[in-house]
């Protein structure tokens, strides 16, 4: 591989984007996969979802005076259901003055909207929360990252269509970024077992569905994992483990304390071993490549899985750089100089003219 190991991000579905539950392990995998995610040196935004009445009463604000300009960005439009969806919100101030943006009383000054594409409004899961003020100089810009998944209910599968839109007291006006269309799919079957939460870890007494999943999308077919209780109807995770070649299946095996190991295959002779535990934490990440032995799965005497074969390396490391020659190398050989032919030698231009 010649990039670092993806990042896994997953849903512990909190009910509400900014509530006192406690987050689940897989929601704190990865800084951009957070709720909410903040840049260095800004000041901290807490988003809060707006009521559906809210934002459709001021849906058709006036895009023509647009001094604050909302944009939103989605990776890719195609999701399996508790898959972490991602929207990337940019605020940038084109007032020309200095922008104050805050609460007030019933108006939050930043929002969200999803429904169906039939029109359907989707109310978030959660209550009404508050927005820390934000303050922004002219020309400046803000950006951060909201998971949809905790926040809405959008298990279902179909289409939706997500919005966000801005308050300004200053000007009075909502100002609302271009919707953009999404996917909610399921992936293709590939492994499922359901095992017990061993004794001493948290939830013990309980069980857990594990199950592989595979989804094609536009570039390639990647693995997914999902972890949930059917019991309690919770879903602990559902990570993407990364690229997946289908031509073969991905070795799974469960250890003593049922931690579940994982070796795909993303390419030519690479491999990725992941290592999750049964509430969505992932414990480990590795590379491997097929050196002189293909790497597997197998089990200790005492119970433990471990990676045989295959040697492991850091695909964030630079590849090595190329020795310059020493000065004890002998240089090639410049060619010599041609020697001129003689009469007797020159070639007939034409073979037949003998």
């Amino acid at each position: 591989m010649s990039s670092a190991l993806p990042s896994l991000g997953g849903t512990g579905l909190p009910a509400s984007p900014l509530g006192a539950r406690a987050s689940r392990p897989c929601e704190a995998l990865a800084s951009l996969r957070d709720l909410v995610s903040k840049r260095a040196g800004r000041p901290c935004l807490l988003f809060s979802v707006w009521r559906w009445s809210v934002l459709a009463l001021f849906a058709g604000t006036l895009a023509a005076h647009a001094q604050v300009q909302v944009d939103i960005s989605l990776k890719r439009n195609l999701y399996i259901r508790y898959e972490p969806i991602l929207v990337t919100v940019t605020i940038t101030n084109m007032t020309g003055a200095e922008l104050s943006l805050s609460d007030s009383g019933a108006h939050k000054w930043f929002g969200l909207q999803v429904e169906t594409l039939d029109g359907r409004p989707i109310p978030p899961s959660g209550g009404d929360y508050l927005n820390q003020p934000l303050e922004l100089g002219p020309q400046q810009k803000i950006t951060r990252t909201v998971n949809l998944t905790p926040i809405f209910p959008i298990s279902e599968f179909g289409s939706y269509r997500v919005q966000a839109a801005v308050f300004s007291q200053q000007t009075n006006r909502f100002f609302t970024s271009p919707a953009l269309n999404f996917e909610i799919t399921e992936g293709r079957l590939l492994w499922q077992k359901t095992v017990g939460v061993p004794d001493r870890s948290p939830g013990t007494g309980t069980s857990r569905t594990v199950t592989l999943l595979s989804h094609r999308l536009p570039q390639s077919t990647y693995l997914y994992i999902r972890i949930e209780d059917p019991h309690a109807g919770t879903v602990f995770c559902t990570h993407q483990l990364g690229r997946f070649l289908t031509f073969g299946s991905p070795n799974v095996m469960l250890d003593r304390l049922n931690t579940v190991h994982i070796l795909q295959n993303i390419a030519p002779k690479s491999y990725v071993y992941s290592k999750i535990g049964l509430n969505g934490e992932v414990l480990d990440r590795k590379a491997y490549n097929e050196f002189s032995t293909r790497p597997a799965l197998r089990r200790g005497s005492d119970g433990s899985v471990l990676v045989v074969g295959g040697q492991a390396y850091d695909p964030s490391a630079p590849p090595p750089e190329e020795s310059l020659p020493s000065l004890s190398d002998r240089p090639v050989a410049l060619p010599g100089a041609q020697k001129k032919p003689k009469s007797d030698d020159k070639r007939p231009e034409n073979l037949l003219s003998r």
